[in-house]
């Protein structure tokens, strides 16, 4: 199916899971930033939260009822948008009928999703039925993954072309997140086997590289003198989206490696970070104790107007190679919700909208959207910088 056939459809986007705490703030920031002649929708499984919530944005917008358990309801979802953005998670649990039904509708897909089993899952099941309707399934487009994967593209693109190329990025944020994503990160933490076998059936199926290669080992804790900070690995996504980035894009060299950390400051507090998500991890493989964690924060609950304007965040990269090192960096305000609902609108209206190379299947950020997506980003206050070369 080709995207001009999709243009006779109700709706350009359909927000779904738009009543959640990052879906509301999504809608919000699509209502006041939406360009003129935008036909989109809010969706979910309760009518009158719709209601409320279309009630209160100023702009006019349809509501469609779908639910996760209504497999039906979602290939009507599908059918009736050009794209759709769902907020609704753990994904691993609620996703795959929404992911499903917009693979066989032809519908470009767009995501939240930090779940390396479910991204990995997805593409087995339906990364081909995807590129037989030319649907673009894009998952980590918020703060997982865009500032990195986006940053990591806006790097290698100030080094030379058809060399070995190293990038490190180091990331630091002071912001609090929402019972939604606290249920993620603790299913996440509990699956690990089932992670472990995903990952290993993926690598069965995806096509070898020839003549290049690209890699994201887990480095080890160090100080790092590039940014002046302990650095710590990450437990996150962002390097395999980076990685699968850098497979699919030829500029990226011959021969590429990306590293992710934490940076702290501060000795006691890195070893105090290391020790929490430790325990975290652990509490996690019981399940009375990942119950009685998820009962500290509801899904729903997030952090206030007053503790978002306070938080940024800021992801620093050190690039290398040809003889050419370059400091970038990538920042903005609150990392969670309020950056991370600008960067998922300007995602899905990128998809609709923009002109962008032609893909289809599973795909990343930076390989669907890469520069019209950070035109966007930098238009809407989200700060790509080089700091400096030698």
């Amino acid at each position: 199916m080709s995207r001009q056939s999709r243009t006779d459809r109700p709706y350009d986007i359909v927000l779904f899971g738009a009543t959640s705490f990052a879906g509301a703030l999504t809608a919000e920031y699509l209502a006041a930033h939406a360009p003129e002649g935008l036909r989109w929708a809010i969706a979910g499984r309760n009518a009158e939260k719709l209601e409320r919530l279309r009630e209160r944005l100023p702009a006019e917008v349809g509501v469609e009822r779908a639910d996760v358990s209504d497999p039906a309801s979602l290939r009507d979802l599908a059918g009736h948008a050009r794209v759709v953005a769902t907020t609704v998670g753990p994904y691993v649990t609620y996703g795959e009928e929404l992911v499903a039904a917009c693979a066989d509708a032809g519908t470009d897909y767009l995501d939240l999703c930090g779940e390396p089993e479910f991204v990995d899952l997805m593409y087995v099941r339906h990364d081909a039925r995807a590129r037989e309707t030319g649907a673009r399934l894009v998952h980590a487009a918020g703060f997982d993954s865009i500032p990195h994967d986006l940053g990591v593209y806006f790097t290698v693109r100030q080094l030379p072309e058809d060399v070995p190329l190293t990038v490190e990025g180091f990331v630091t944020a002071d912001a609090a997140f929402s019972g939604g994503t606290f249920a993620s990160a603790l299913n996440q933490f509990a699956r690990q086997r089932e992670m472990a076998a995903a990952a290993r059936d993926r690598r069965r199926h995806e096509p070898r590289l020839v003549g290049r290669r690209t890699s994201a080992p887990v480095g080890g804790p160090r100080f790092a003198k590039e940014v002046g900070a302990w650095a710590l690995p990450m437990p996150t996504i962002d390097p395999q989206i980076v990685r699968r980035s850098a497979s699919a894009l030829d500029r990226y060299g011959p021969d590429f490696r990306y590293r992710q950390y934490a940076a702290v400051r501060h000795l006691p507090v890195a070893v105090g970070g290391v020790a929490a998500v430790g325990a975290l991890v652990a509490a996690a493989q019981v399940p009375s104790a990942r119950r009685w964690l998820s009962d500290r924060l509801k899904p729903g609950d997030g952090p206030s107007p007053q503790k978002r304007a306070k938080s940024w965040f800021s992801v620093r990269f050190v690039g290398e190679g040809g003889g050419k090192r370059v400091y970038t960096e990538v920042s903005g305000g609150d990392p969670g919700y309020d950056e991370t609902a600008k960067m998922f609108a300007e995602s899905a209206l990128s998809l609709a909208f923009d002109d962008l190379p032609k893909t289809a299947g599973q795909v990343t950020t930076a390989v669907a959207m890469g520069d019209a997506l950070i035109g966007r980003l930098r238009a809407a206050g989200i700060r790509f910088r080089v700091a400096s070369t030698r």
